[in-house]
């Protein structure tokens, strides 16, 4: 599926998306960003297994700069911007829910603690990564009781299953925190005030 802005500065040729997110989507539409969305065919998991005991942000930047490349590949001389999102509480670090099952289980652990989550970016043009940048949000989850979390996952599953944190904080996803620190595109997914400056370095944007 592609998806086409009309609105705000233009870019040479549209910006090439490679994710199929709907909230990064959203964000490059809302800021009036043409692009066109692409899935990235990448065993990612096989990649964050060679990267066992990188930095969580040193991970989110690989797996974004991975996504990019394998798609800029496809659309010669097209500015890619691939992305990833990486959440950990404590030391331990949570992929997507598998089912929902062991989204439940993910939320009992994140109860009453503080998730740290890692959004970064990366841009790349025919097959070559020009630039890259990570950002952390700290999001202090509440409590949660049992009934909460069943009740949550009731209206929320399976949308959440493709939700790094389980949660979706456009949506039921705020009613997990108590308090957040760091900017609210990180959290959706995407660093994107570092993604428009870099767009206008490279002059694909008005500076």
């Amino acid at each position: 599926m592609n998806a086409l802005s009309g609105r705000g500065p233009s870019l040479s040729a549209p910006l090439v998306l490679a994710s199929q997110s709907g909230s990064r989507k959203a964000m490059l539409e809302a800021a009036g960003v043409p692009f066109e969305a692409f899935p990235a065919h990448l065993d990612e998991r096989a990649l964050e297994e060679s990267l066992r005991g990188a930095a969580p942000a040193d991970i989110a930047r690989e797996l974004a700069a991975a996504k990019a490349l394998a798609v800029s590949g496809e659309h010669p001389g097209r500015l890619v911007l691939g992305s990833d999102s990486l959440v950990t509480v404590g030391s331990r670090r949570f992929d997507k829910p598998a089912d929902r099952a062991q989204a439940a289980e993910h939320l009992r652990c994140f109860s009453g603690r503080e998730m740290q989550l890692h959004s970064a970016a990366a841009l790349a043009r025919d097959g070559q990564e020009i630039w890259r940048h990570a950002a952390m949000a700290r999001l202090q989850v509440r409590e949660l009781s049992e009934e909460f979390i069943q009740s949550y996952l009731d209206a929320e599953w399976p949308e959440v299953r493709h939700c790094v944190g389980v949660f979706r904080i456009e949506a039921l996803g705020v009613h997990l925190f108590d308090a957040i620190d760091g900017d609210q595109f990180t959290v959706l997914g995407l660093p994107l005030l570092a993604v428009l400056d870099a767009l206008r370095q490279f002059g694909e944007l008005p500076r």
